[in-house]
């Protein structure tokens, strides 16, 4: 593992002024009723950044309320599909304009990578918000032949005030990933974000301002999940919740979900996603894909391929090919070009990846490399990487949500297969290999929502992402993101002296 210092900033880059630091409701940017406020902090130093208005019950009943009056009352659900669009189109170039400045929001409040930030993370989001608003005006419903002198037709009508909340992971793609499908359908949105990462979603609710979307339709409430998130997944006027984070709380927001009015639900929460290599796969790609899989953004992804499967005719050449890319991964100040990993979230994140790092030594994994805590001052672990590992062990069934790899060998296809589904999670799965048979069988037998071939984090827009098991249900991205923002209702009337039925 090499590392680079986390001082100061590279190229004289000044992290931008913050701006925007209350709940935003109603169009406005207001302090929360009670006054209170909460830190967020640097994770390259623990520094606060700034104090940020917490919402409670109270805030979110005012924030509710302006989206309930905007959807039953307010334009945006009564515009054309056209014109929503046309809106979106405007908050996306919005957006555009300030790539640099959301990138350094969420490398300070993140710690993720700067120089990817401006090339992916905010690119992407603003594709993801152009995607969908190119599908505002194409919601269709159906012609229904009904055997009956009876006429019917379905209509796809949005399906009200829409609950979302966020991880802290990818701040600015989990943003859009949500809200994007919501507004396009023409919901009304209240956004609550992880109290970690509330900085680029006020930055957000500005330009959505700035965009044109009316006021109440888009509301931010920076806030924690007991307080804030509790009671906009209870609110009885709420319809739909939309939640990315832990199955302990997707749990919990089932269960007041169903205690309140049913609102609908749909959860990702995780996973802990084999990466299967077979003997025929290239071992240069393979290490590479494999460190990337599981290192990439410090670990803290939902599909990180943090369970490596490598087949036994490859595994020693491939192990020391992997510690060598290991090793060489750096660490250091996410705003370093040279840096291929910051800092963990915090301090809680930051001594639960240990912990599980003394799990793995504990229960006789054998560590290869990293492990330990690195780059001075922040959250920073070294990438590391486990072998011997057992399917019991906390390492291999645990999302750990760091930079930590069990490495696993196996002799034949079918052990592969039953030794990836060994995992109560299903979010995804990757395998390597040239043979086409073996990518057919593998890919329909391991349950999960993705399966990347040759190939890991190849998202796109138009790619539904989504999990099987304990990994939760609904789907973000593609045409099925919208159908969780869409009723469908049934239109029927008599006909009278049709000349065809």
């Amino acid at each position: 593992m090499a590392e680079n210092g986390n001082g100061s900033l590279k190229q004289g880059f000044k992290i931008p002024e913050i701006n925007y630091t209350k709940l935003f409701i109603n169009g406005e940017f207001v302090d929360a009723a009670s006054g209170k406020e909460f830190e967020t902090r640097d994770p390259r130093t623990g520094d606060v950044i700034a104090n940020i208005a917490e919402a409670d019950k109270g805030d979110v009943d005012l924030a509710v309320k302006a989206a309930r009056e905007a959807f039953d009352h307010g334009p945006w659900p009564r515009m054309s599909g056209y014109e929503r669009g046309r809106t979106l189109y405007k908050f996306a170039d919005l957006i555009e304009q300030h790539i640099e400045e959301l990138a350094a929001l969420d490398g300070i409040d993140a710690g993720k990578l700067f120089e990817f930030g401006k090339a992916v993370d905010i690119p992407g989001s603003v594709r993801m918000l152009r995607y969908y608003a190119s599908l505002a005006d194409k919601i269709h419903g159906e012609t229904l032949k009904m055997t009956g002198e009876y006429q019917g037709y379905t209509l796809k009508e949005p399906i009200g005030v829409v609950g979302v909340i966020i991880p802290w992971n990818f701040p600015s793609m989990m943003f859009f990933l949500k809200v994007s499908p919501a507004l396009a359908a023409g919901c009304t949105v209240v956004v609550k974000p992880a109290e970690q990462t509330p900085l680029s979603a006020l930055f957000y609710a500005s330009l959505a301002k700035e965009a044109g979307i009316p006021d109440g339709a888009l509301n931010v409430v920076p806030g924690f999940g007991p307080t804030a998130g509790a009671a906009l997944s209870s609110h009885m006027d709420v319809d739909n919740i939309s939640f990315t984070g832990s199955g302990e709380t997707g749990r919990v927001i089932m269960e007041v979900a169903a205690k309140s009015n049913l609102k609908t639900v749909s959860l990702e929460l995780g996973g802990k996603s084999p990466l299967i290599i077979f003997d025929d796969a290239n071992l240069d790609m393979a290490a590479g894909l494999a460190s990337a899989a599981v290192f990439f953004n410090k670990g803290e992804i939902c599909v990180a391929g943090s369970r490596v499967y490598v087949q036994e005719g490859i595994y020693d050449e491939f192990v020391k090919k992997l510690i060598t890319v290991a090793e060489n991964w750096v660490v250091g100040d996410p705003f370093d070009p040279k840096v291929n990993m910051g800092p963990q979230i915090d301090k809680v994140q930051f001594e639960r990846v240990l912990k599980y790092i003394e799990y793995g030594k504990r229960d006789g994994a054998t560590l290869l490399t990293g492990g330990k805590p690195c780059s001075g001052n922040g959250y920073y672990v070294e990438p590391t990487i486990f072998a011997d590992v057992k399917e019991d062990m906390k390492i291999a069934q645990d999302e750990i949500f760091g930079p930590v790899m069990s490495l696993m060998k196996f002799k034949t296809i079918e052990e592969a297969i039953e030794r990836a589904n060994c995992t109560k999670y299903g979010l995804a799965a990757g395998i390597l290999t040239n043979d086409i048979n073996t990518v057919n069988r593998v890919s329909r037998s391991v349950r999960a929502g993705t399966i990347w071939v040759n190939c890991y984090f190849a998202f796109d827009a138009d790619a539904p992402f989504g999990g099987y098991k304990m990994s939760g249900f609904g789907r973000d991205q593609g045409m099925d993101a919208m159908q969780k923002y869409l009723q469908v209702k049934s239109v029927i009337t008599p006909l009278y002296n049709s000349p065809w039925l």
